[in-house]
């Protein structure tokens, strides 16, 4: 992402709201000073669960296109976002998808197996 300062003008922020500042749609936050030099915050979610589906859905897209099958503009879209996301989010986003898939299989596992089922003889 490439960051910029935008110069706010002389006027009264009486409270904290959101400005759009172009086609780009970045966001800066205005503060109750007036006058303030903001930097820039990008528009687009730090959240585990949007990493996990976006990698869900660039690696089915991936898979597609290894086929030979054409792509839709949006698997296009997430491979593309996939590739420009971080490597420590990716990190993350697959860790936690491996971790959550093994919990949940330990869960069900040990409600199946577990004690409280009756042995059959």
């Amino acid at each position: 992402m490439r960051r910029r300062s935008v110069s706010l003008p002389s006027r009264d922020f009486s409270s904290e709201k959101a400005a759009s500042t172009g086609p780009d749609s970045t966001r800066v936050r205005a503060t109750a000073e007036a006058g303030a030099t903001l930097a820039a915050v990008a528009d687009e979610s730090p959240e585990l669960f949007d990493d996990i589906y976006l990698g869900l859905r660039a690696g089915g897209a991936v898979r597609k296109q290894r086929r030979g099958e054409p792509l839709s503009v949006e698997e296009k879209e997430a491979i593309g976002r996939w590739q420009r996301l971080s490597l420590w989010r990716k990190f993350i986003a697959i860790g936690a998808f491996a971790l959550g898939t093994f919990g949940l299989g330990f869960t069900v596992g040990g409600l199946v197996f577990g004690r409280w089922r009756t042995a059959r003889r």
